[in-house]
């Protein structure tokens, strides 16, 4: 027996994923692109907080299943690293200051005030997330990759290299600089 043309529509429960990916590639589309026309202070700001306001899963429920070369992807892993440094701001600074020390271009990219304590490396983490309202998204990007890549190169020198966590932030830095050089070619839709 086959399905007739209303049984699909009389299933209740889950959400279609098409759906969801839909609705977190238009949303993302709106804070990135409509943000930046806006010129708001204001807005920069909201964007800044949502996680905050809006709670980091309510945001990976929509976000954190999209690729890492699209704007809902790109939002997720910056939103991802914000948490993490305000989760972490004495770890992250211990592993960003073991890392500027070979990563010094990165560090220069990544615009962290010196010496880089907790409160330095919260500063930067919102000046960039405020840039996706106020500057080029590129650079949102690509400061953020720098500042992976430091981080992971601090991993690497405190502890194996070969560390899963050491591994994560490296794939993070890479993903986020290819999107940054993607956006600078054609713009991440």
């Amino acid at each position: 027996m086959t399905p007739g043309g209303n049984f699909f529509e009389s299933l209740v429960g889950g959400t279609d994923p098409a759906l969801v990916s839909e609705a977190a590639d238009r949303a993302a589309m709106l804070l990135v692109r409509g943000a930046r026309t806006t010129g708001d202070a204001e807005v920069a700001e909201r964007l800044l907080h949502l996680a905050d306001t809006e709670g980091i899963e309510t945001i990976a429920e929509v976000w954190s299943g999209s690729p890492a070369d699209s704007l809902a992807g790109c939002l997720w892993r910056l939103y991802l690293l914000r948490s993490w440094v305000y989760a972490d701001p004495a770890g992250v600074a211990r592993e960003f200051e073991a890392g500027q020390r070979s990563a010094q271009v990165a560090r220069v990219v990544a615009g962290v005030a010196e010496p880089p304590g907790p409160e330095q490396l919260k500063a930067m983490v919102d000046q960039v997330l405020r840039g996706i309202a106020g500057s080029d998204f590129a650079d949102v990007l690509l400061r953020a990759a720098a500042f992976a890549r430091v981080v992971a190169t601090g991993r690497a020198s405190l502890s194996d290299p070969t560390n899963a966590e050491v591994q994560r932030m490296l794939v993070l830095s890479e993903q986020l600089e290819a999107a940054g050089h993607a956006e600078l070619d054609h713009g991440l839709a």
